[in-house]
């Protein structure tokens, strides 16, 4: 899966890393891949449209999304073929089955990586097919026997939206309701009013925006089963309001992409929001550790590693990122501080990672700095997230210039061309010096704790 909003920089490494032969793309972002396709090993494209599928109504759609709102940059892709075209040529031939087994890999999917780029996580087919399984049992006294239908705001290259929503429902049997701007929220909770819906997935600054409407109150609930929070932590004071305004407990659950992704949950006749991650999946086992690789006491903090089915074969091509976050006892590392009750509710407390969360989406601080640090008016620059009411967390550059004229706006305008939207800095704050260990590494921590102090 590609985020459709990468840069050209991102699409480029993303497509020579994985050694794609072949891409589908919309024709709204088909300008991104001929700026880099020449230094990639596509071969094959096919382009597609907003209204390709849409019969007399996809005329109208095109002209609409082409001519009034001009939101199809102009692209050369000469070798392209248009997506009607590939199917009718398809029609006529005989499909030669591929032999697979659970050990091969299903796909690989991206994550921001520590080093500065993404990294494929090899999921395989057992992976995922245990994810989904995992999913149905928990799931199960949810769905009942009617077809569920469930609320799909999230990207569906997200690995949350990917497993959750879409996968999981071919499994059951059930129905996605795909909201295609959730940035609308009249439009969206205007769409809501449409649909009589058992299941809801988001992020808290979704829930959020959603319970501020004055709309979304007015709305019919009888049908709603389960609302489930991922991808970021849930607040108190949203999940509270979801209680009285919807009726339902927002279940939180964690996991990340290497775990296709839950590797917890709560459990669904849960009263009220706890603030914990729940226990672990089925057939997951799940330790608490020291840095020393020792299992800490019940009640003490340490790093959440996960051990199940669901958990990746590790990083594509990458064996020493691999090795950095599997250890010999096949447990994932996954970065987190945890700690465990006794009946086995685990509660996240920090993060052991410089890693920043953006409305669920991982950020990396090095991805950032190294592009940063290619400007030619940039002396030395470090990245760290600090709170927003909106995102949860915002990316916050910090700048020693070499450039002395070096603004602001300026700095912001090159990472637009670089960053997809939820990397990019939204503060900046230029230093005559930036904090070091006396080895001369710049410490992100000690300027996440100014504020602190």
């Amino acid at each position: 899966n590609v985020n459709p909003l990468y840069t050209a920089r991102e699409l480029e490494h993303q497509l020579k890393d994985s050694g794609a032969e072949a891409i589908v793309i919309i024709e709204n972002f088909a300008h991104v891949l001929a700026d880099v396709i020449a230094k990639t090993p596509v071969k094959h494209v096919v382009v597609t449209s907003l209204g390709e599928m849409l019969g007399l109504k996809g005329v109208i759609v095109n002209f609409v999304v082409r001519k009034v709102k001009k939101m199809v940059p102009a692209f050369a892709l000469p070798s392209a073929q248009h997506w009607k075209t590939v199917l009718a040529e398809g029609a006529g031939k005989e499909l030669k089955r591929v032999d697979t087994g659970h050990d091969d890999i299903a796909f690989l999917q991206y994550t921001g990586g520590t080093t500065g780029v993404s990294k494929g996580a090899m999921l395989l087919h057992r992976n995922m097919l245990a994810a989904l399984m995992q999913y149905k049992a928990w799931l199960s006294p949810a769905i009942g026997v009617e077809q569920p239908k469930i609320i799909t705001a999230l990207p569906l290259y997200h690995i949350f939206s990917l497993t959750v929503n879409a996968l999981n429902m071919m499994v059951v049997g059930g129905c996605n309701v795909l909201i295609t701007n959730p940035r609308d929220i009249p439009g969206f909770v205007k769409e809501l009013g449409k649909h009589r819906y058992t299941l809801f997935t988001g992020v808290n600054t979704l829930f959020n925006a959603l319970l501020h409407h004055p709309d979304f109150a007015k709305l019919d609930f009888s049908s709603l089963k389960l609302a489930v929070g991922g991808g970021m932590a849930v607040q108190k004071a949203v999940a509270d309001k979801w209680k009285q305004v919807p009726g339902t407990t927002l279940i939180e659950g964690y996991g990340l992409t290497e775990t296709a992704p839950a590797a917890t949950a709560n459990p669904l006749d849960l009263e009220a929001f706890s603030g914990s991650i729940g226990v672990p999946m089925p057939s997951t086992d799940i330790v608490i550790r020291d840095d020393d690789g020792k299992d800490v006491a019940l009640g003490q903090p340490g790093e959440i590693c996960i051990k199940g089915p669901q958990v990746m074969a590790g990083y594509w091509q990458q064996p020493e990122e691999t090795a950095k976050v599997m250890d010999a006892d096949g447990y994932f590392h996954s970065g987190d501080i945890g700690v465990m009750d006794e009946r086995g509710f685990i509660r996240i407390v920090d993060r052991k990672k410089d890693m920043i969360l953006v409305s669920g989406f991982n950020v990396y601080p090095n991805e950032i700095e190294q592009v940063v640090a290619m400007h030619p008016g940039v002396l030395e620059c470090a990245a760290i997230g600090v709170p927003d009411e909106h995102s949860g967390e915002a990316p916050k550059l910090f700048v020693v210039k070499k450039d002395p004229s070096l603004t602001e706006a300026a700095l912001l305008e090159y990472c637009k061309a670089q960053l997809t939207g939820y990397k990019r800095p939204k503060h900046v704050e230029f230093r005559a010096d930036l904090p070091k260990t006396n080895v001369g590494k710049i410490l992100r921590r000690a300027l996440r704790d100014e504020p602190k102090a």
